[in-house]
């Protein structure tokens, strides 16, 4: 065994090598202040048949244990990922993917147990920066290291690596991979932070990248494993030369060069069927021809966008595609809303509900247990034209969900301004390029369509890269389309107001950006947001409504004194939900005294505030009350005033004339006017009808 160890943003970083799991290709066991956390990197033997694409898995294993908590459900044991170990595998997958060769195809398999956490130190990071760690030492093919590092920022200030606490209240939540020379990574969430800001907190990170990947190249030096010889699942070149006699490059071009997703398919496909009648006694060609075709098309689309600026629909290169807006299309709906930006189109609809619908998060954070505003993405395949049956969200839905939900959480309103829990789910009803932007545009107009008093209109927009062979040889694509997508170099989201960044998502399949890079994709999409906020999105609607639609719940808020909290709930809920019966409302009660009634009839809900309002009164003498008689005695009867309160009228205060019946005057059920008199001897409220004037 090995130790190493290094002082990273004022706390340890540890790091054994051959402790444990020594069957792995490559392990660490990594502490970072007490989080631990197991990182293997395994590999198979030989190259997976039938496949045109790495087969790389990443997973974040959350243990309940790592916390001190026993799982919740009848198992007691964990299950299926929670969307924060599925987002942190996205976040370690993109950066480590493009390091790996191009042409191997073994499976590879990165995975990381969390065993414990300390709450200053975020697993997360201790996980990517351990993957990076393990891959390297290990004898698989991997042109790293590479390394992670985040940045929060609290009153203007910069955190590095900051602990869980202050990246939850922080106004920036920054992750940024690097290589010893780029950038390759980066997701952010901020608070409308400047794009200078932005620019300068991504290369602090890229400084501090630099110290952790100096002691990985000395791991590699001392306990690294020679990386081993793979079979190689390149196209052979004498493949391509066959093919570009066949379909010679100005019929590639004239194939691909079409705005319509549809027409460029159906010139693919009798292109490719056309060589595979041609290499039909060829089985080693067939077997990777369509591999062959998909690299045909890249040339050819990065040597016209490149050389000659001509992107594949005839735009320029700063030009968003055509764009359209519309809200309120959905009958009934909270709200609702669809943006189209070509052939991206997708329709967002919000619904609102009581606070008790906020979703309950169990995982390995202790400072966040609910979130009251979800986005959900969902891509259908008839979406690009495919036909495959629905299975649920996979990692790509849940990280577009979560990018977009990221997006707009800086502009929601606070619970004090807008009690509600909201969920917009995106529907996507055509793709062909960065849908998840869309989804925020399309979200921002149904959230202001259905009275929720967002702060500021929020846009989204991604640009895409082309490089040549130099660092100086590039050009960055405005709105890129998926054509430009699979065969570019970048996908770069940002999304924002018009006073800075809420979030970023960038994805390469390059070894990093340069500098110069980063800071004109971030210009660009600045120039984009304006450009669809101000052209689209404001024409559509350009101001939250002042009030929640028809069909939305309402909600009443009011306060009471938390001494009362058991009075209006009364033995085992019987209190509370006579009260729900009554008015069919549905009441929410926290431990401060917040009171939330929510419905649709206004009337029933204030009679249901009236209720708890009573209840939670300190009775007085003089107070005047309706109630209803449910109980008849000899002397006298008993007035329900509110659920599970009552208080008696004696016989001879029930008419101004003596009577020598109740049944005389009262009948169960009747309603009456009562005023207090106090309590009496045995601490019963007293009531009077006669004495009323």
């Amino acid at each position: 065994m090995k130790t190493y160890q290094m002082e990273l943003a004022g706390r340890i970083l540890r790091i054994d090598v051959g402790r444990v799991a020594a069957q792995a290709n490559g392990t660490v066991f990594i502490q970072y202040g007490d989080t631990t956390v197991l990182s293997t990197a395994t590999a198979s033997d030989k190259p997976r048949d039938g496949i045109d694409f790495f087969p790389l898995s990443v997973d974040f294993e959350e243990k309940m244990y790592a916390v001190g908590k026993i799982p919740g459900g009848f198992n007691k044991r964990e299950s299926r990922p929670s969307e924060n170990a599925i987002l942190t595998s996205r976040v370690i997958d993109r950066p480590m993917r493009p390091l790996f060769p191009k042409d191997f195809r073994n499976d590879v398999a990165l995975n990381n147990l969390v065993l414990s956490v300390d709450n200053t130190c975020r697993p997360e990071l201790v996980a990517m920066i351990g993957t990076a760690m393990a891959t390297s030492i290990s004898d698989i093919p991997f042109d790293g290291p590479c390394a992670m590092t985040q940045i929060g920022m609290i009153d203007g200030e910069f955190i590095v690596n900051p602990g869980q606490e202050d990246w939850d209240r922080g106004d920036l939540r920054l992750t940024v991979a690097s290589t010893s020379e780029k950038v390759i990574m980066i997701e952010a969430g901020a608070n409308e932070i400047k794009e200078e800001k932005m620019i300068e907190a991504i290369y602090m990170a890229h400084e501090v990248n630099q110290t952790i990947i100096a002691l990985i190249r000395q791991m590699m030096a001392e306990v690294g494993k020679e990386k081993f010889t793979y079979t190689s699942c390149a196209v052979p070149e004498e493949m391509f030369e066959a093919i570009r006699n066949i379909v010679p490059p100005e019929e590639m071009e004239k194939a691909v060069f079409t705005d319509e997703k549809q027409t460029r398919d159906a010139n693919i496909r009798e292109i490719t069927d056309r060589l595979a009648e041609s290499f039909a006694d060829n089985e080693e060609w067939l077997g990777v021809l369509d591999e062959a075709i998909y690299q045909y098309q890249k040339k050819t689309v990065r040597k016209m966008i490149l050389k000659d600026h001509k992107r594949p629909d005839g735009r320029a290169i700063d030009q968003i595609r055509p764009l359209a807006a519309e809200v309120d299309l959905i009958p009934r709906a909270h709200g609702s809303a669809m943006f189209t930006r070509g052939q991206t189109q997708i329709c967002d609809i919000v619904t609102l509900a009581p606070l008790s619908e906020a979703k309950r998060i169990d995982g390995l954070d202790e400072f966040v247990t609910e979130k009251r505003y979800m986005h959900h993405y969902n891509f259908p395949s008839y979406s690009v034209g495919e036909t495959r049956p629905s299975r649920g969200p996979g990692r790509r839905e849940i990280g577009h969900g979560a990018l977009a939900e990221r997006a707009l959480l800086p502009v929601m309103p606070s619970v004090e301004e807008f009690p509600y829990s909201i969920r917009a789910v995106s529907e996507t009803f055509e793709s062909n390029g960065s849908t998840s932007m869309a989804s925020t545009c399309a979200s921002c107009m149904a959230l202001m369509a259905a009275g929720v008093p967002i702060k500021k209109m929020v846009a989204g927009i991604s640009c895409g890269l082309v490089t040549g062979e130099t660092d100086d040889d590039y050009l960055v694509l405005t709105d890129i389309q998926g054509l430009e997508d699979f065969f570019g170099d970048m996908d770069f989201k940002v999304t924002g107001t018009k006073d800075g960044i809420t979030a970023i998502q960038m994805d390469i399949k390059i070894h990093g950006l340069t500098r110069p890079i980063v800071e004109e994709a971030i210009r660009r999409t600045r120039e984009a947001r304006f450009f669809i906020m101000d052209e689209c999105m404001s024409k559509a609607i350009d101001a939250p409504r002042p009030q929640v639609n028809e069909y939305a719940p309402k909600i009443i808020c009011i306060q009471i004194d938390p001494q009362k909290i058991g009075d209006v709930v009364g033995q085992r809920g019987k209190t509370i939900n006579e009260i729900i019966d009554r008015t069919g409302t549905k009441i929410d009660i926290d431990e401060e005294g917040n009171v939330s009634v929510c419905g649709t009839d206004r009337a029933a809900m204030k009679e249901a505030v009236h209720m708890i309002e009573i209840i939670t009164t300190d009775f007085e003498k003089g107070q005047i009350f309706t109630g209803k008689v449910v109980s008849i005695k000899e002397f006298g009867a008993f007035i329900e005033f509110a659920p599970g309160k009552e208080g008696m009228v004696h016989i001879s205060k029930i008419a101004k004339n003596r009577i020598n019946r109740v049944e005389d005057v009262l009948t169960l059920g009747d309603t009456v006017k009562v005023i207090c008199l106090g309590k009496d001897k045995m601490g019963r409220i007293s009531f009077s009808i006669k004495d009323l004037r």
